[in-house]
């Protein structure tokens, strides 16, 4: 059991529900989530594979600085081989790629056809990981290489559409991506007491990223003639904002670990019901119960720990 949960922390377990949700979101957004079934759990499942192998690479590269600021991670007390994780990392990374080529295959009147997308998405998606992750991520690009992983996974929900990806497409990325970058850079430092200043330019980053939300629902009322944006949206971005914020402006004010490490963990659990909310701009409030995925995650965080 103690195994188990050390694998569990070791890929963020309670944060997974975070990347399953970008690709709900794809997958309502674009109306196919039901008629491509097969390719939506086939993307479904490759986000979760890489993302939990970036959570190892992640924990790889960081094992001299844990063992100094955070020796009870899986990697750093020992509980997990260094050896056991880089077989897994690859091998979730493989199958990652693997399941994401799966989703390119379509079965049509003319025959078998792969599309590349999905596949080429991915492949950009590990590039990012490990720019991130070996590289940058001490670096002022690691914000922006991590804001482009989530660009990338929503992009990597989008490709469930057989098509290009349209402009309304990006803007989610970008939204989506924007605000991980945020949140980024607001952990910087969360081991350590923070500068003030990087905390505002940091919240100032989320919360532009939720004001471009505000341009989604008219961007839906285009796209979708079945359904109309929710008339919850308003109250449910407020709502974001205000959970989210509140333990931010907290942070800023106290800048310690005990109030940035709870301001990143809100803001993260936040990414779901983000999600929720774009979708809910193309299927109306039934895109609202996709912020379910926060139970599973709200439980799991009691237990392990999500930063």
């Amino acid at each position: 059991m103690n195994k188990l949960i050390a694998y569990a922390q070791l890929v963020r377990l309670p944060n997974t529900f975070t990347a399953m949700a970008d690709i709900f979101l794809g997958a309502l957004a674009t109306g196919l989530i039901l008629r491509n079934w097969m390719v939506f759990l086939c993307l479904l499942v490759s986000s979760t594979f890489l993302y939990w192998s970036g959570m190892i690479w992640n924990d790889y590269f960081d094992l001299d600085q844990d063992r100094k600021e955070r020796p009870g991670r899986p990697l750093a007390s020992g509980r997990v081989t260094l050896r056991a994780a880089v077989f897994l990392a690859i091998g979730l990374m493989i199958g990652g790629l693997i399941l994401a080529a799966l989703a390119g295959i379509r079965f049509e009147s003319s025959g078998i056809v792969f599309r590349w997308k999905s596949l080429v998405i991915a492949a950009f998606l590990v590039l990012a990981i490990f720019l991130y992750d070996g590289f940058f991520k001490a670096t002022w690009a690691g914000p922006v290489l991590m804001g482009s992983c989530r660009f990338l996974n929503i992009l990597l929900g989008l490709s469930i559409f057989s098509g290009a990806i349209p402009g309304w497409g990006w803007l989610l990325a970008l939204i989506v991506g924007a605000y991980v970058a945020g949140i980024t850079w607001f952990a910087r430092t969360e081991a350590r007491e923070s500068s003030q200043p990087m905390l505002i330019a940091a919240a100032l980053v989320m919360l532009g990223a939720l004001v471009l939300t505000l341009a989604v629902p008219a961007l839906a009322i285009e796209v979708s003639i079945d359904f109309q944006p929710s008339a919850l949206f308003p109250y449910v971005l407020v709502a974001l904002a205000s959970y989210v914020g509140i333990a931010v402006l907290r942070a800023i004010r106290r800048p310690e670990p005990t109030n940035v490490q709870p301001a990143v963990k809100r803001a993260i659990l936040g990414l779901v019901v983000l999600d929720a909310l774009l979708a809910s701009a193309f299927v109306g409030s039934f895109g609202l119960l996709l912020a379910i995925l926060l139970i599973p995650g709200i439980i799991l965080g009691r237990w392990l720990y999500s930063t």
